[in-house]
């Protein structure tokens, strides 16, 4: 299925041979397999303790039962469509017109990509959409935008390199206004060098375009790519220091094993996912279904 990693046996598969169909082997469900399913789960980055809480919930009432490779399949993918149930959710849609997306996320994360198909996608559905190219130090981003925007005939604002991101992000607010937009999607710069830096610009554009609309950024979504594995759960928690983030947006889950960290950052962090990204297409931006997630990772079928 195109909209989860696709993989070979999944997680299970170096852990219990390939063992499909019912005549598949049984196996004594004990502690040593329990620790090598503890194992497998946080190679595939899913992080100590959600690997420790779903290997438990399986092994309750289980132990010392024998199992097959399919029933374990089906186990640990219901224990992890579970965890990830309540974080399957659309990005929200307000009243407020515009409503104000602040958009995040490290550069190299699919960021600037993201913010054109979602463009496209709302541009696609009747409403009317409006881009601040807010990474005004990177010209590559502000050009990529502008590709997209033409794309999708969606109005993309830009500003000199270099200058104030927070006035490009007031001029954008005003020219949504007078256009009646639905939407403004803010871009914003990724350079986590020097955070103090970047948290007083993400301040500046939140105090100046809630001059305009006081309950403004409506949403705030962080972007981040699946195959950082570990490195997306510090991304959270950096993020969540400098901005006010309201939910996630995955990318890059095309044929990557490590989309174990989606079980681990709805686990520690709760925040919706709105939304995964499986490639460079419009339409490679999907809502994020957990039993299809949950089933191409463990290899099963769903």
């Amino acid at each position: 299925d195109p909209a989860a990693p696709p993989q070979s046996k999944g997680l299970l598969g170096r852990l219990l041979g390939r063992g499909g169909g019912a005549a598949a082997p049984r196996r004594l469900l004990d502690d040593e397999m329990l620790e090598s399913l503890e194992e497998v789960l946080i190679q595939a980055d899913m992080g100590v303790e959600t690997a420790l809480k779903v290997t438990a919930n399986i092994a309750e009432g289980r132990l010392g039962r024998r199992i097959s490779v399919p029933e374990l399949k089906h186990l640990l993918a219901e224990e992890i469509a579970r965890i990830m149930e309540p974080v399957a959710r659309p990005l929200p849609l307000y009243p407020s017109r515009p409503q104000v997306v602040l958009v995040v996320g490290v550069n190299g994360s699919g960021k600037t990509t993201t913010i054109g198909k979602l463009a496209s996608q709302f541009k696609a559905a009747g409403k009317g959409v409006v881009i601040a190219a807010g990474d005004t130090f990177r010209a590559a981003a502000v050009e990529q935008l502008q590709i997209w925007g033409d794309r999708a005939g969606v109005p993309v604002m830009t500003a000199p390199e270099g200058s104030d991101p927070a006035s490009l992000a007031f001029d954008a607010m005003t020219r949504a206004q007078a256009d009646g937009a639905d939407l403004l999607l803010i871009d914003t710069a990724g350079r986590l060098q020097n955070r103090a830096d970047l948290m007083a610009e993400l301040e500046k554009i939140v105090r100046v375009i809630r001059k305009k609309d006081p309950d403004a950024p409506h949403n705030t979504l962080l972007v981040l790519d699946a195959t950082t594995g570990q490195n997306a759960i510090s991304q959270v928690e950096i993020f969540q220091k400098l901005a006010d983030v309201t939910g996630l947006v995955m990318t890059k889950l095309d044929g990557t094993a490590r989309g174990g960290v989606l079980v681990a950052l709805a686990d520690r962090f709760g925040l919706p996912i709105h939304a995964i990204g499986v490639g460079e297409q419009i339409d490679d931006l999907s809502p994020f279904d957990p039993e299809e997630f949950a089933a191409a990772l463990v290899g099963a079928d769903a």
